[in-house]
């Protein structure tokens, strides 16, 4: 994992951490079930303090990018692309069951998403 760090640059240090991470994710470079460096570990490796590789993590695991398992270690999970997908079919599934139980047509329905988007 190739992860570099300006410390004179204007974005903070844990952002430039996780921005890199996700991009790594995204182009596939990073597959799911990957097992990332350790915060200790990555935080020497960059000059960080272990703090600041840490809130990198927790900001990828709020974006569901990436899964800590206690001791076992920091995983990825799915490209965000996957998990925006599932969140995006999920929504989507639950707003046809509640226009359906409501009573509204597809039409309906559509024009209200319509507006909404």
């Amino acid at each position: 994992m190739d992860i570099t760090v300006d410390p004179v640059g204007i974005t903070p240090p844990y952002e430039q951490v996780r921005s890199q991470i996700e991009a790594l994710i995204r182009a596939g470079e990073l597959a799911q079930g990957t097992r990332l460096p350790t915060v200790r570990q990555l935080a020497g490796d960059l000059g960080l303090a272990v703090n600041t590789v840490a809130r990198a993590y927790k900001e990828l695991e709020a974006d569901r990018l990436v899964e800590t398992r206690g001791r076992n270690g920091t995983f990825v999970l799915a490209s965000r692309s996957q998990v925006d997908d599932e969140q995006t079919r999920a929504a989507a599934t639950a707003f046809a069951r509640t226009a359906r139980r409501a009573g509204i047509s597809l039409a309906e329905a559509t024009e209200i998403l319509h507006r909404a988007w």
